[in-house]
């Protein structure tokens, strides 16, 4: 892979990259330097990339697992937060509007905070990030049915609990 090829197919997914490292990581500069490393890693391996189906769930997989190794060398961290990196600026004028979609924002945050880090990762990365069951199986290395289980079994969660708040 040359460096166009490359600034064509891998660069354009440092942002992608970024919101998965901050969820996991929750420090804006180690995410920044997780996707930086991430991007050398796949510049040292850039003629292999090629054999790769998909180029994008390895680079999450590559910085999944840079990130579960940062946690590692520290203490324990808990995911906190979930999509603090998201704007919540939906351009609502009515003050009362805004305060009840902030309080269902919250309310939301406070949901995903409560599940298991498995099916956190796995709603980001399918309902966040929009990738594709085999890209999330190869992700987190677990058989495709085991995801859609997972995230159905998530989903009924959320919505359980987002009833009982309502």
């Amino acid at each position: 892979m040359n460096l166009d090829s490359f600034k064509k197919h891998v660069l354009p997914l440092n942002k992608k990259l970024f919101h998965y490292a901050y969820l996991l990581l929750k420090n804006r500069s180690e995410a920044e330097d997780a996707v930086q490393e991430v991007c050398l890693k796949l510049w040292k391996i850039r003629d292999s990339l090629e054999n790769f189906n998909s180029i994008e769930a390895f680079a999450i997989k590559v910085t999944r697992n840079w990130c579960l190794d940062r946690i590692k060398a520290k203490k324990p961290l808990y995911v906190e937060n979930y999509l603090s990196w998201s704007e919540q600026d939906s351009g609502v004028s009515d003050p009362y509007r805004s305060l009840e979609q902030e309080e269902h924002w919250n309310m939301l945050l406070r949901v995903l905070d409560q599940l298991p880090e498995q099916q956190r990762m796995i709603v980001h990365l399918r309902d966040i990030e929009g990738l594709e069951f085999e890209e999330i199986a190869e992700i987190m290395d677990m058989n495709i049915n085991a995801i859609r289980v997972t995230l159905s079994r998530a989903r009924t969660k959320i919505k359980e609990e987002l009833t009982r708040y309502e």
